[in-house]
């Protein structure tokens, strides 16, 4: 039973049995329920004036002066307060810190009719500042959760991000260390054909052959650079699943992972995961496929990728 009730109804002049069993038969509710029990019960089990009279008259009083130095209350002498039993004594020395104590001979009076309401006004006040408080820190509780979700959102983003830029770095080194590879591989044969050249001149050491052979040089390095050009990249059509088409040209020797990547950061046809297939000849690409070049998956010079559910 909380004594936190119990006292504030019997501060506000209600008897201490009548409080407490309110307090009982509302279920420990709180004040507000307690409250409007005992004034709905005001008047039950009361003693009439004239039993109170009679039992008045039947005690025995030895002399006038005994009769006024019967102690009727208790009180706080560091706050002056009157309280009409040990328990609600107690209630306040804990609550309060208070330690001197009498007896009195002052009768607590209950409270009017007019102090019960101010009293009543003054615990409704009371009770919507303690509602008031509540809400405030419960909005307070989920501000703050929703600021921990969107913390833990951006993290999550930052986190997807950085895993993106990594991945674009590595095609992006990747792509850079193949073409200078490819620079290397050309200018080997550019070497070699200067060689040849200097080779045939002191074989031959003719006018005639001179002037038909570089001849045959230049065709060859012609047929060799158009060659490089078709076949070191490929130009890839990628239909997207709400029609749209993204078209792009990429390296042959890069993996179709690097593809599968590009298409992932510039869809426009939402996040849902997709494999990678050609509609003719109709071929679903596996994950083993997304480890191999373009060029050993027959994607060069062009090809037409389709995006479809994934490979289960």
């Amino acid at each position: 039973m909380s004594q936190d009730t119990i006292q504030t109804l019997i501060d506000m002049g209600f008897q201490k049995e009548k409080v407490e069993k309110s307090v009982s038969m509302t279920g420990n509710q709180g004040v507000e329920a307690a409250m409007e029990w005992l004034l709905a019960h005001n008047d039950e089990n009361e003693p009439s004036t004239s039993q109170s009279n009679s039992n008045a008259s039947n005690t025995s009083v030895p002399n006038a002066s005994s009769s006024s130095s019967i102690a009727k209350s208790y009180k706080c002498e560091d706050c002056n307060k009157l309280f009409v039993d040990t328990t609600a004594l107690e209630y306040h020395a804990m609550k309060s810190g208070h330690s001197n104590f009498s007896e009195s001979t002052e009768e607590k009076k209950p409270l009017t009719e007019e102090e019960k309401k101010e009293q009543m006004k003054k615990l409704e006040e009371r009770l919507k500042e303690k509602r008031r408080e509540r809400e405030i820190r419960e909005k307070e509780e989920e501000l703050e959760r929703e600021k921990m979700r969107i913390r833990s959102g951006k993290e999550l983003a930052a986190a997807k991000k950085k895993l993106e830029d990594e991945n674009i770095k590595k095609i992006m080194d990747e792509r850079k260390r193949e073409k200078q590879e490819e620079k290397i591989a050309r200018e080997r044969v550019k070497a070699q054909i200067e060689a040849d050249k200097l080779a045939r001149k002191k074989m031959f050491g003719s006018t005639s052959g001179e002037e038909q052979k570089p001849v045959n040089i230049q065709s060859t390095v012609a047929s060799s650079q158009q060659q490089s050009k078709i076949y070191t990249e490929t130009k890839l059509q990628i239909r997207l699943t709400n029609g749209q088409t993204i078209v792009q040209t990429f390296n042959i020797k890069e993996m179709l992972a690097a593809v599968r990547v590009y298409v992932e950061l510039n869809r426009t046809d939402g996040e849902a995961p997709f494999s990678l297939m050609t509609s003719f000849p109709r071929k679903v690409f596996t994950n083993e496929d997304y480890e191999k070049p373009l060029d050993q998956l027959g994607l060069v010079p062009s090809a037409v990728l389709i995006l479809t559910k994934p490979v289960q």
